[in-house]
């Protein structure tokens, strides 16, 4: 499998520290938060991922090279020097889609740089939980106090809206295939913006996203206090 990190954002609520350093860089127990996911992903059996940059995209493509010394093989989808910003979540993930597809309809991870789950198992048997006919799995976390009311609910291993009973705060990770882009993301072009949010939505009325549990330690590395917080742990 290959797998896709999202690294593109500004990180507004990480200022001033994002000002000098993409958010993706800043360190997290001793190195940048990124490279909690690149590890993780090699040990999973990963080799070949793709991270799409914007902001101050040349110090990620700097510090991560070709991805050689993680044991992986790292390609990048430059949407700030494409298209001179990030296309934020759903906009930069068609706009990868020819760098993790390449034909085949084999699903591909998706993980939000910003979060750490240093424990998460990229490995064959968690890629497994998406069923034949599925657009998508995610991975769901008890709800942080920064997002109370959660994204979605669980419901014999599906997503299903919130309001549908006890909600989940999805953790940024999540196995895809290459149809929820291609055949959900129809009504706009790549290198436009787009959120995810909508298609998530979109997926779930259909009963075509799974969702499981996560219990393991999980934070959404959002401002300088929670990462501050994950430092004196």
């Amino acid at each position: 499998m290959k797998a896709i990190l999202l690294a593109a954002g500004r990180g507004e609520r990480m200022r001033p520290l994002t000002d000098a350093t993409p958010k993706p860089l800043l360190r997290v127990r001793g190195k940048p938060l990124i490279e909690w996911h690149l590890e993780a992903l090699a040990r999973g059996g990963v080799r070949e991922v793709v991270v799409n940059t914007a902001w101050l995209e040349e110090q990620i493509t700097a510090a991560l090279g070709d991805g050689a010394r993680f044991g992986l093989s790292i390609r990048y989808s430059l949407e700030g020097r494409d298209h001179g910003g990030a296309l934020e979540t759903a906009g930069g993930l068609k706009k990868a889609l020819p760098l993790l597809a390449l034909g085949s309809d084999e699903p591909f991870w998706y993980v939000a740089a910003d979060v750490f789950a240093p424990a998460f198992d990229f490995g064959a048997a968690a890629a497994a939980a998406i069923r034949p006919g599925q657009w998508g799995h995610l991975w769901m976390v008890a709800n942080p106090p920064q997002h109370p009311g959660g994204d979605f609910g669980i419901a014999e291993g599906l997503a299903v809206p919130g309001t549908a009973g006890a909600s989940f705060t999805w953790s940024g990770i999540g196995v895809f295939r290459p149809g929820f882009v291609g055949e959900l993301m129809t009504d706009f072009e790549p290198g436009a913006k787009a959120r995810l949010r909508p298609y998530l939505d979109a997926a779930i009325a259909q009963r075509r996203l799974g969702a499981t549990p996560w219990r393991g330690d999980w934070a959404d590395v959002g401002t300088p206090e929670r990462l501050r917080a994950l430092d004196t742990d």
